[in-house]
C-alpha cells in the first residue's frame, strides 16, 4: 500500500505538502466565500462541489504531468505557442465577455481562458531559448532578441483584455532573463523603454478613458447600447481604458476619511478593508465571514481578504509562508539540476505562481490597484486552477526526472557576474 501511494506522490515532498495545504485552504475558503453564488442558484452545495471537482481534476492533471519526463516539455513548446496565439486571437474576436472583457472561450461543455495556457507556454519558450543560448560569460546577445519576438505579441494580445496579466507575465519574463544571465546592459535598456511606455500608456488611458458621472447613471440600457455602437475602432480596441482609468484614479486617491468614502462606487476595496480590519489575530473562524455577503468576487479576486477575516493575521501569514516555501523549493530544485533548461523552467513556473499570488494579496490589502488576478491554487476557477495544477505537476516532474548535478562538477551558474 505504501509503495502504491509512493508511486503517486513522486517528486519533491515539500511541494506536495504546499500543494495539499493550498488546496485544503481553497476548498474551505471558497465554500465560505461563495455565499453570493449559493443565493443566486438557491443551491447550497453546487458551487463548492463544482470547485472541489475542479481541484480533483487538477490533482489528476498534476499526477499525469509529473510522470512526463521534463525533457519532453521542450517538444510541447512550439505546439503550445501556436495554440496560445490562435486562441488569444479567437478570444478577442469571439470570446465570451466577463466583467467587461473578452477573456474566455466557450466550447460546448466547458469554457477556458487562453491567457492561462499562454502564460505557461511563454515560460517554456523563454526557458528553452535561455538554456540553448547559454555561454561561458552569460546568455548570447541574440537570446534577448528572440525572447522579445515571442514575448511582445503574446503579452500585447493578452493586454488588450487583461492588462494586469500581461504586465505580470512580462515581469516574470524579465526576471527569467536576469536569472538566465542576459546582459545587464540589454535589461537596462529594456526597463528604460518599459518605463517610458508605461508612462505613455497611463497618459493614453487617462485621455481615452471615461469616468462615470452622475448623469451617466441615469442613461438607459438602450442609450448605452447606442453609445457603444457609435464608438470608433480605436475606442473598441481599447474599450478597457474606462476600467483602467477608474482603477488608477481610485488607487491614486490615497487615504479617504470614512465620511467621504463612496461605499457604493468603491465597494470592493471598502469591504475588503472592513474584512481585514475586523479580523484580529486569529480571525472570526472558518465560515464566519461577514463581508463575503457584500464583497464582489469574494471567492476569486478578493479571497485573500476573506482568508484574513476568517483566519486572522496568523492564517494570512501562513498562506504567505506557503508561497514563500514554494518559491524556495523551486530555487532548490533549480540549483540541483545539471542542465539549464529544467532549472530555468522551475524558476519560471515558480515565479509565475508566486508573483501572481503577491499581486492578488497586495490588491486585497490595498497596496496595489484592483487588477482582477485570482490567488493561484486557492481562488475559485476553472482553467486557472487546472493549469496551475499542471504547473505544480511540471515542478514535481523536474524534481524527480531532471538530471542531478554532480557537486564536484559545477554547472554554469545562473545570474552570476558576467561580461556585459
Amino acid at each position: 500500500m505504501n509503495k502504491k501511494i509512493g508511486n503517486i506522490f513522486k517528486g519533491d515532498k515539500v511541494i506536495w505538502m504546499v500543494f495539499f495545504f493550498l488546496c485544503m485552504i481553497s476548498i474551505v475558503e471558497v465554500f465560505s466565500a461563495s455565499s453570493g453564488l449559493t443565493y443566486k442558484s438557491q443551491d447550497f452545495l453546487s458551487p463548492i462541489l463544482k470547485h472541489t471537482g475542479t481541484i480533483v481534476m487538477g490533482f489528476f492533471i498534476a499526477v499525469v504531468t509529473l510522470n512526463i519526463p521534463c525533457k519532453y516539455f521542450k517538444l510541447m513548446t512550439p505546439f503550445l505557442l501556436l495554440i496560445s496565439l490562435i486562441t488569444l486571437l479567437w478570444v478577442l474576436a469571439g470570446g465570451e465577455t466577463i466583467n467587461g472583457a473578452n477573456r474566455v472561450i466557450e466550447i460546448p461543455g466547458f469554457t477556458f481562458q487562453p491567457s492561462e495556457i499562454a502564460k505557461g507556454s511563454l515560460v517554456l519558450a523563454v526557458a528553452q531559448i535561455l538554456s540553448a543560448m547559454q555561454r561561458e560569460n552569460g546568455a548570447d546577445k541574440d537570446a534577448f532578441k528572440y525572447i522579445l519576438w515571442i514575448t511582445l505579441p503574446i503579452t500585447f494580445l493578452i493586454g488588450l483584455e487583461n492588462l494586469s496579466t500581461a504586465a505580470m507575465l512580462f515581469g516574470v519574463v524579465v526576471l527569467m532573463m536576469y536569472i538566465g544571465r542576459v546582459s545587464y546592459k540589454q535589461l537596462g535598456k529594456l526597463l528604460a523603454v518599459v518605463v517610458g511606455l508605461a508612462i505613455t500608456a497611463v497618459l493614453f488611458i487617462m485621455i481615452v478613458g471615461h469616468t462615470e458621472t452622475p448623469g451617466d447613471a441615469q442613461l438607459s440600457k438602450t442609450e448605452n447600447v447606442e453609445q457603444t455602437k457609435t464608438k470608433n475602432k480605436i475606442e473598441k480596441l481599447f474599450h478597457r481604458a474606462d476600467t483602467w482609468k477608474g482603477r488608477i484614479m481610485n488607487f491614486g486617491k490615497g487615504t479617504v476619511s470614512p465620511q467621504e468614502y463612496d461605499l457604493d462606487k468603491d465597494a470592493q476595496v471598502a469591504h475588503a478593508n472592513i474584512a481585514i480590519v475586523s479580523s484580529g489575530i486569529i480571525g472570526k473562524g472558518p465560515g464566519k465571514s461577514v463581508e463575503r455577503d457584500f464583497l464582489s468576487q469574494a471567492f476569486s479576486d478578493f479571497i485573500y481578504a476573506i482568508i484574513v477575516e476568517e483566519l486572522g493575521i496568523i492564517g494570512a501569514a501562513f498562506v504567505v509562508l506557503l508561497y514563500i516555501i514554494l518559491l524556495y523549493r523551486c530555487a532548490r530544485i533549480a540549483s540541483r539540476c545539471e542542465n539549464n533548461f529544467p532549472a530555468l523552467l522551475a524558476m519560471g513556473l515558480g515565479l509565475l505562481l508566486v508573483v501572481q499570488a503577491i499581486f492578488n494579496m497586495m490588491v486585497a490589502v490595498g497596496l496595489a490597484p484592483v487588477t482582477g488576478q485570482p490567488l493561484p491554487l486557492i481562488s475559485k476557477g476553472g482553467t486557472s486552477t487546472i493549469i496551475n495544477c499542471a504547473y505544480i505537476g511540471a515542478l514535481l516532474s523536474i524534481s524527480r526526472s531532471a538530471k542531478i548535478r554532480n557537486e564536484k562538477k559545477p554547472r554554469i551558474k545562473l545570474a552570476e557576474t558576467k561580461e556585459i
